[in-house]
């Protein structure tokens, strides 16, 4: 089992940027692919991005390429997501999530851990 905590949500102005973090315990952290899923308010939760175990492998959602970026410390267990020319649209609770490392997945039902998630809200 991994525990997993997220930090670093707030409010941001749209076209700034926002690092959150994800703090994960419990097993070995590089047993696992992480991912960031987020989920804004009447909508369901959707894919954001994943980092294979080694953090080597990346991939986004169409929505987010080439403004955020995904990476991961193994040495510090920690998964980030930085976010940069923030849009109003990406208001939404971001959670982290940890699946096995055999495969990656952008479905929210393959990753059995979850955090609490963390609020970004952007304003204009």
């Amino acid at each position: 089992q991994v525990q997993l905590v997220e930090s670093g949500g707030g409010l941001v102005q749209a076209g700034g940027s926002l690092r959150i973090s994800c703090a994960a315990s419990g097993r070995t952290f590089s047993n696992y692919n992480m991912a960031w899923f987020r989920q804004a308010p009447g909508k369901e939760r959707e894919f954001v991005a994943t980092v294979s175990w080694s953090g080597g492998s990346t991939y986004y959602a169409d929505s987010v390429k080439d403004r955020f970026t995904i990476s991961r410390e193994n040495d510090k267990n920690t998964v980030y997501l930085q976010m940069n020319s923030l849009k109003l649209e990406d208001t939404a609770v971001y959670y982290c999530a940890a699946k096995s490392r055999e495969y990656t997945s952008i479905y929210s039902s393959a990753y059995p851990y979850w955090g609490q998630g963390t609020q970004v809200t952007v304003a204009s």
